[in-house]
């Protein structure tokens, strides 16, 4: 008698962070920051980014619990950078 393996969803792991950055401008200059960021290796990772209410919202899903951990951590580096440059530099400034 054959038997079929149970159809498991390829995405199996996922994570989700949401940052206030209190306002719409900062929110929208970060996601534009860490957009052009693509990931690596998009058949085993991906990633959605939105920006609503000065929050910026990311959500990933991952084939392997390991890639999602490498690809959140890279991803909150830059996301740190990226908010430490608006923290230094943004206030007041013309856009």
């Amino acid at each position: 008698m054959a038997t079929t393996p149970h159809a498991q969803s390829q995405w199996e792991f996922s994570c989700d962070l949401e940052v206030d950055f209190g306002s719409e401008e900062n929110a929208s200059i970060v996601y534009a920051a860490l957009a052009v960021d693509k990931e690596l290796q998009p058949d085993k990772i991906r990633r959605l980014m939105t920006v609503s209410d000065g929050k910026l919202s990311v959500h990933f899903e991952a084939t392997e619990a390991r890639i999602l951990r490498a690809s959140f951590s890279a991803f909150v580096d830059v996301l740190t950078l990226a908010t430490k440059t608006i923290e230094e530099f943004g206030q007041g400034m013309k856009l």
